[in-house]
């Protein structure tokens, strides 16, 4: 009878590399995302948005051997566990983003993830502690929305940003054309040519600076019905084979559904690989490659809120790793495996790249194999390191157009969706009606800054990065109502445990 526990049985080589590599196919669609999103909010060029993917697969690979094999008293779960960048720090990413593009957008965002970082290594202890605080109707409620808040950007992706080149409706060329025209004479009454008169000065203002006209004329780049095709390919793709299929390949199905998106839309000619040819096959990735980050207060406040939020979900998904592996997780293993989630959201902003946490399928994988060994995930972390280093892999990803992209965040960003919604399912709404009051109006303040967005424009400048995510909204909402009515007696370790094994799609 051998003494070895199952999470630290050593597998032969072979069988740890298929079912590290399953590991990372699991993962991919969602590890790929973010770096995409944040990337193209930041309207940065194709070649630094591919930069961002590898970074984004390094770091994963790297953070995944911390969390799996430890390091030192510190650090690490030391369970199965495969770490990647969380959704729920997209949203205030992608408003820093519009806020302030480019380089100098990517430097505050990066400034907020490393301060975040190393205040959520120093708070870990802390938060592992903070569970009464974070009963299923609180964390239920917030991936809700942190689901509904990311279906925005799926649809965008399908049919066309709300502003901007893909903006539903374009201004009218005539329209544009006698603005230019009154402008003109504008100009030519106010400097008149020698020897004429300026009579028109009194009949031609100068056209007030910031003029603009709205668009009227509807853009064909809007919601083109090829593209709108190809995400239905997507969508459908991804629908049969979950359906038809089981084990490897249906959890993979979003994986599969990009890639035949991604050859459909290349034979109708919305795909080119011009890019990824240019790329080279081998790379480093090099850190602050944005120049130095900027730290503002109030972006790293944000970005540990979130944090917060990421670390509550991620003790949930270490107790229900323990409970499925057989190996008890005390509070010491917690705080360890928190540490590493700053540790790795320090990682990533330092190599331009974004917060990190256990990926929650992964977690899923785990109960369907039934292989518990962490060695496992250090092999799918190797994996990922060496995808990092190739640049031609990220090249591929970032020439994906929107469109196939969009079919699959329709499925993705809904399943995280659905996975509040199913956590929410274990919540006593019968004897307690309390909780109702608690979703609803925490999903309703979610809303605001989507229905909304101009709700801030009144108040302090120095709020609005704090105030302008509905996940941050939504979660201060469902924590203070969840004290309010109930108090601070809930979450407990098997209430957390179940709800964790529910969030199996995020």
């Amino acid at each position: 009878m051998s003494s070895v526990h199952p999470v630290d049985e050593r597998l032969p080589t072979g069988k740890l590399a298929a079912l590290g590599f399953q590991h990372v196919m699991v993962m991919y669609a969602g590890a790929v995302a973010v770096p995409l999103i944040v990337g193209r909010a930041l309207k940065l060029p194709p070649e630094q948005v591919a930069m961002l993917i590898s970074a984004d697969l390094f770091c994963c690979g790297i953070v995944t051997l911390i969390q799996s094999l430890g390091a030192t008293q510190w650090f690490g779960i030391r369970l199965p566990v495969m770490m990647g960048v969380t959704f729920a720090s997209v949203a205030p990413m992608v408003a820093m983003a519009n806020k302030t593009p480019g380089a100098e957008g990517a430097q505050l965002i990066f400034g907020a993830i490393i301060g975040a970082g190393i205040i959520s290594i120093l708070i870990a202890p802390l938060v592992s502690r903070m569970l009464r605080f974070f009963p299923p109707v609180v964390t239920g409620t917030i991936i809700a929305v942190i689901g509904i808040s990311l279906m925005r950007i799926g649809i965008n992706w399908i049919f066309g940003n709300p502003f901007g080149p893909t903006a539903p409706s374009i201004v009218n060329p005539d329209h544009a054309k006698w603005l230019s025209e009154v402008g003109s004479m504008a100009n030519a009454a106010v400097t008149p040519a020698a020897g004429a008169s300026a009579p028109l000065a009194s009949v031609v203002p100068a056209i007030p600076k910031g003029l603009s006209i709205v668009g009227s004329v509807p853009n064909p780049k809007y919601a083109p019905l090829n593209g709108v095709f190809v995400s239905f390919v997507v969508l459908a793709s991804i629908l049969l084979i979950a359906k038809y299929t089981k084990g490897f390949l249906s959890n993979i199905s979003v994986l599969l559904g990009i890639l035949i998106g991604g050859v459909v839309a290349y034979s109708m000619g919305m795909m080119n690989f011009d890019k990824v040819g240019k790329a080279a096959w081998f790379d480093f990735v090099e850190p602050l490659q944005f120049g130095m980050p900027k730290f503002d207060p109030i972006l790293i406040l944000t970005m540990t809120l979130v944090m917060i939020v990421v670390m509550i979900e991620s003790t949930g998904m270490f107790l229900a790793l323990g409970d499925m592996t057989g190996r008890k997780v005390d509070q010491p293993d917690l705080a360890r495996g928190l540490r590493t989630d700053g540790l790795g959201t320090l990682i990533g902003g330092i190599f331009n790249t974004f917060p990190y946490t256990s990926f929650s399928q992964n977690v899923g994988l785990v109960g369907v194999t039934g292989v518990r060994s962490r060695f496992v995930c250090v092999a799918g972390g190797i994996i990922m390191i060496v995808l990092g280093l190739i640049p031609k892999m990220a090249a591929v990803v970032e020439a994906l157009p929107t469109v196939v992209l969009g079919g699959a965040g329709v499925v993705m960003f809904g399943m995280v969706a659905a996975t509040g919604i199913r956590i929410l399912g274990t919540v006593d709404f019968k004897n307690n009606k309390n909780n109702a009051f608690i979703v609803a109006v925490s999903i309703g303040t979610g809303m605001i800054p989507l229905i909304a967005p101009n709700f801030k424009q009144w108040m302090p400048h120095d709020l609005h990065p704090l105030i302008e995510s509905g996940i941050m909204l939504a979660s201060i909402a469902a924590v203070l109502l969840n004290l309010f009515f109930n108090g601070a007696k809930g979450g407990s370790a098997e209430e957390t445990i179940a709800a964790a094994k529910q969030a199996d799609s995020h």
